[in-house]
């Protein structure tokens, strides 16, 4: 499992591979069945300057202390009760990341459905939502490297978003000046993005290059 032994990470500033992750493959492997899904949706998070990040003036904790490890280390955290997944984007000591928001699904989708209950765009359309779908449950995989555990980014069988939306991140709205920064990048018109209208969905090509 070593597809993501990761030059991509740390390789330019984590607004701009929050954007270069849309289009790239998340996998998840288990033992009743392999699932995976293309990112439609992430937010990037910048560190000790940015009013929103869990390390805003180098805050460390035991919860968010992966942030701070290797690029490529898996952040898992929990809000609301529910698990989100994250990504440490920069050097050790750096502690900036990116927020995996929705995917579309590929493979495994009938195992995602089992899991969460639900059908249609609902399957994996929120941080939270996405991670129920993949069955994920608990933080065991913190401080590990993507592809050194079940979870891996495949960036050979992506795809291209014709069109990449910035605006602003969701549920942020109490953090001063940054809540208005557009750090959260979406593939224009894909139904699974979360919180998008009916009428902004692209219900052909999903947003997609073909």
């Amino acid at each position: 499992m070593k597809q993501t032994r990761i030059p991509f990470f740390a390789s330019d500033s984590t607004a701009k591979l929050a954007q270069q992750l849309l289009g790239k493959k998340l996998i998840y492997q288990t033992v009743a069945g392999t699932m995976s899904g293309w990112i439609v949706e992430v937010e990037a998070y910048l560190g000790m300057l940015d009013e929103a990040a869990h390390a805003y003036q180098g805050r460390c904790t035991p919860s968010n202390e992966p942030l701070y490890g290797p690029p490529g280390t898996v952040y898992i955290y929990s809000i609301h009760s529910q698990l989100c997944l994250d990504i440490a984007t920069q050097a050790v000591g750096v502690p900036e990341g990116i927020l995996i928001r929705a995917l579309e699904p590929d493979s495994g989708r009938g195992l995602m459905e089992h899991h969460r209950g639900k059908t249609g765009w609902e399957l994996t359309n929120g941080p939270g939502k996405l991670m129920s779908a993949l069955g994920i449950t608990d933080k065991r995989m913190n401080f590990q490297l993507f592809g050194e555990v079940p979870l891996s980014l495949d960036f050979v069988t992506a795809r291209q978003p014709q069109a990449i939306t910035a605006g602003p991140r969701i549920g942020v709205g109490a953090k001063g000046s940054w809540a208005k920064q557009p750090l959260r990048y979406y593939v224009t018109g894909n139904p699974y993005v979360s919180k998008l209208p009916k009428r902004s969905m692209d219900l052909v090509t999903h947003g997609w290059q073909i």
